[in-house]
């Protein structure tokens, strides 16, 4: 009964001294197959541990060789050790396998990667809810619950279907499940209005760990929509606009903005306000009355665009000069119908006068003479 628990004692003693004075480095050092185990937290587990599988000298009684876990079974089988667990629950598990060879005391230990996929993955701002404002910093936070390995989680942001930089990590060698969060800086424009920004969280744990369609394990956030609030007039390079016109000419003046929320819309006109609500002002005929400045203000919650219109009426020289035309050409007319007429006088074939055109018939008569028939 001594012999047996001195035995016992002993080895124990050579496990525990091996253990703390183990050489990774050896020549032959034991082989698990695999060489690397990725285990869901909860799964269960397997791996088989061959001891001096090369050149080491035979095992005899006085060798010692196993495996040193914290849960599950061990059997041994010649130079074969063999674990399994049902349930893999310790996050800080690292499996050793050794062995003992008179003055040779050689071990592995076992790449063991026990993770847990997020619990949720979500993105919001910070500091902030509600529209954005163009032209304005804001920063988009990335909160991903309880994950591990942290280390082997990477986080990408997305702005619709364009990724916003490169994936980010965390310089973070717990083992247990942690709660990260990730930010990144936007400047919202109004192209970005109605789009979705979103970030995913991807758990790369290299070959051996879980492969889905998308490759890695990857979980996505809820979409956060963009409502861009700006206001801007469509011409950005003009506010005061000069405007000539002719008399009886449609006069329109357009002062539509460019806005979320929509702009509304004010009009001073050069004599009084406008009950005007609209963006394009319409005059229909305009006269001298209608000269001078006329004064748009498109405004929302962001602010006023003030527009200036000077609108200047100038007379309609058509009819003045078709009507000068016309007077003319009958002034034309007239002088030469007199001229023509004068002309006409003047110059006709002879000069009769009344006395001559009697005598002219008396002379005419001829006398016949007697006996002639």
């Amino acid at each position: 009964m001594f012999f047996k628990l001195f035995v016992v004692s002993l080895l124990t003693f050579l496990r525990i001294l091996h253990v703390s004075g183990c050489d990774f480095k050896c020549t032959d050092k034991p082989v698990f197959n695999p060489s690397r185990l990725v285990v869901r937290h909860g799964d269960p587990a397997s791996v088989i541990c061959t001891v001096c599988e090369h050149a080491c000298k035979p095992i005899t009684h006085d060798s010692v060789i196993g495996l040193e876990v914290s849960v599950g079974e061990t059997t041994t089988n010649g130079t074969k050790i063999s674990w399994k667990v049902d349930n893999i629950t310790e996050w800080k598990s690292a499996p050793k396998c050794y062995y003992s060879l008179t003055n040779d005391h050689c071990c592995s230990s076992l790449a063991l990667t026990i993770y847990q996929p997020p619990d949720s993955v979500s993105i919001s701002y910070v500091n902030h809810s509600g529209p954005v404002l163009e032209g304005h910093q804001y920063t988009l936070q990335c909160i991903v619950q309880d994950v591990a390995p942290v280390e082997s989680l990477a986080v990408t942001f997305y702005r619709g279907q364009a990724a916003l930089g490169p994936p980010q990590s965390k310089n973070n060698t717990e083992k247990t499940p942690v709660t990260e969060i990730f930010t990144l800086n936007i400047n919202p424009s109004r192209e970005h209005d109605g789009l979705q920004y979103w970030c995913e969280a991807k758990l790369d744990l290299g070959p051996e760990g879980p492969q889905g369609p998308e490759g890695p394990h990857v979980v996505k956030s809820n979409n956060l929509t963009a409502s861009v609030h700006y206001l801007a007039h469509e011409n950005q390079a003009a506010s005061l606009y000069l405007i000539s016109i002719t008399a009886g000419d449609t006069l329109q003046l357009n002062c539509s903005a460019m806005g979320n929320p929509s702009p509304s819309y004010s009009w001073t006109l050069p004599k009084a306000p406008s009950p005007s609500s609209a963006s394009v002002l319409t005059i229909d005929s305009v006269d001298f009355d209608h000269e001078g400045q006329y004064i748009c203000v498109a405004s929302n919650n962001l602010g006023n665009i003030t527009v200036m219109f000077n609108v200047d009426v100038q007379v309609d020289l058509l009819p003045i000069i078709a009507g000068l035309a016309a007077a003319a050409v009958a002034v034309i007319m007239g002088i030469s119908c007199f001229v023509y007429t004068s002309h006409y006088r003047h110059t006709r074939t002879g000069h009769y006068r009344l006395k001559d055109v009697f005598r002219l018939r008396r002379s005419t008569h001829v006398a016949v003479p007697n006996g002639v028939d």
